[in-house]
């Protein structure tokens, strides 16, 4: 066996034993799977249609490049949809507060700074 695959197993291994990848449904990660290896097709057939030349190259062409831009903005409002109604946070998730625990220069504030010295702005 070589080298790296021992590595990996170990990886793989500790990671097991820690119940890391125990956090997604195996459902989840089929369905992940599926995504990725359909935007990797997707990418694929947008390069063949646009080095070969046949009849009705442009017409895939196009419908190819409209569903490259369009594939990615549906699934990513798909996970955002999921999280408003199961109101869990997910990826797509849009944070508001993106100021959270800043202070006014930008920098972390200490977790034992006072309350009203970290929610008075002047």
């Amino acid at each position: 066996m070589p080298q790296y695959l021992f590595y990996y197993s170990q990886i793989y291994d500790k990671l097991q034993e820690k119940g890391v990848l125990d956090m997604h449904s195996k459902g989840q990660r089929i369905a992940a799977w599926i995504g990725i290896i359909a935007l990797v097709m997707l990418y694929i057939l947008t390069l063949i249609f646009a080095i070969f030349n046949f009849d009705g190259k442009g017409i895939l062409l196009r419908s190819s490049l409209i569903a490259t831009i369009c594939v990615p903005i549906l699934i990513w409002v798909y996970i955002w949809m999921y999280g408003l109604l199961t109101k869990k946070h997910t990826i797509a998730s849009v944070d508001y507060d993106f100021t959270a625990g800043m202070s006014e220069d930008g920098d972390v504030e200490k977790e034992n700074a006072p309350a009203e010295a970290t929610t008075s702005k002047s």
